[in-house]
């Protein structure tokens, strides 16, 4: 990796090495329709995003733009996975909770809440101009409503 060094002790410490580098910015949007509730994989969308702006070392933030979708980075290998965390929301926000809020049907509160749970934004550093994902993660927006909607991310970067 350059510009990286390691130490010698059992934990790996990164330094950037500093110098007259100039930071840049770049920024994008994805947009993508969804067929309802679900996960969906968007790795290869920002990989290739990415790939246009000759990225070397720096930081990409992504931002869903909405209140009842999120995204997360997740396995990316065994799709009973996603199976089971889509179960699990379902769980911890029931259409059946006896919520007060359900102007927009009875998914519309448990959206809201599975998006406060998994979160709106993600960071991901990029070294070596890739996304320094792990071998088994992918970035997957989660859409929170059953019928299909229009979703918008945010894509930042901000490095060399």
């Amino acid at each position: 990796m350059s510009g990286w060094s390691k130490m010698k002790n059992s934990c790996e410490v990164w330094t950037i090495e500093s110098g007259p580098t100039q930071l840049s910015q770049s920024m994008g949007r994805l947009v993508l329709m969804t067929d309802g509730l679900g996960f969906y994989a968007v790795t290869d969308e920002i990989r290739a995003w990415a790939k246009t702006l000759s990225l070397k070392d720096g930081l990409l933030t992504l931002f869903v733009r909405h209140t009842s979708a999120s995204i997360t980075i997740q396995e990316n290998a065994d799709p009973t996975v996603l199976q089971d965390l889509k179960k699990a929301l379902s769980s911890l926000a029931p259409e059946n909770g006896g919520w007060l809020h359900a102007h927009e049907g009875p998914d519309d509160m448990p959206a809201h809440i599975k998006t406060m749970l998994t979160g709106v934004s993600l960071q991901i550093p990029v070294v070596d101009g890739e996304i320094d994902l792990g071998t088994w993660q992918g970035v997957y927006l989660i859409e929170h409503r059953r019928a299909p909607h229009r979703r918008s991310m945010t894509l930042h970067y901000l490095g060399t």
